[in-house]
């Protein structure tokens, strides 16, 4: 078993990175293998809307995180986005990406348990938390909870590592993501339950 950490902050070792590698030492503690893939500082595509995803099977612009991320991701049975908080909002080269990722590929995210961590120096973390939330909602992905919010604070470099709470909740998501992998792929099977074919109703008629 495998969780993808994916580090959304353009900082290598910045307190992003530290949040996430608290959660990873975690899953190490219980035998749980991982990677912590970061997006890097070049620059990233928007969606243009332009749906060739949909006879390539990837991103149309490959040369940038997105199909190198999808790959990652089919490797994986689990993921974490992390991001540091920017106006209350996700980095935006981070959401960029992941939509991205997750239009062009939903079939490597169902079912596969999502957590996303948000860190602030001191508030809109709820709200870039969300934003993180409201992509594995889509595509039916348990979430993975803790002892509070994904949050961690700090500003300066290292300074993450200092919000002892912040660490437990870390560790307290690494243990939950842990359980919940062990269970799904226990030798019991879970038996996902039976989706119905997607019935969109468009406003505009």
């Amino acid at each position: 078993m495998k969780v993808l950490l994916i580090n959304g902050s353009s900082r290598a070792k910045g307190n992003t990175r530290i949040a996430l590698e608290e959660v990873a030492k975690t899953l190490k503690e219980n035998g749980i293998d991982y990677e912590i893939a970061g997006i890097g500082t070049k620059a990233v595509h928007g969606c243009i809307a332009c749906l060739r995803c949909r006879d390539l099977g990837r991103c149309v612009f490959d040369d940038d995180q997105c199909n190198a991320f999808a790959e990652k991701l089919a490797e994986s049975d689990a993921i974490v986005v992390g991001t540091p908080t920017y106006y209350g909002q996700p980095n935006g080269a981070l959401l960029a990406l992941m939509q991205r990722v997750f239009y062009s590929r939903p079939d490597l995210a169902q079912n596969k348990p999502a957590a996303g961590v948000a860190v602030c120096r001191r508030g809109g973390a709820t709200a870039a938390l969300q934003s993180l939330n409201m992509m594995f909602q889509l595509l039916n992905m348990p979430m993975v909870t803790s002892q509070y919010w994904n949050i961690v604070y700090g500003l300066e470099q290292g300074q993450a590592a200092l919000d002892t709470e912040g660490m437990q909740t870390m560790r307290t998501l690494g243990n939950n993501m842990a359980f919940l992998l062990k269970r799904i792929h226990s030798e019991e099977p879970v038996q996902y339950p039976e989706r119905e074919a997607w019935e969109p109703m468009h406003f505009i008629r």
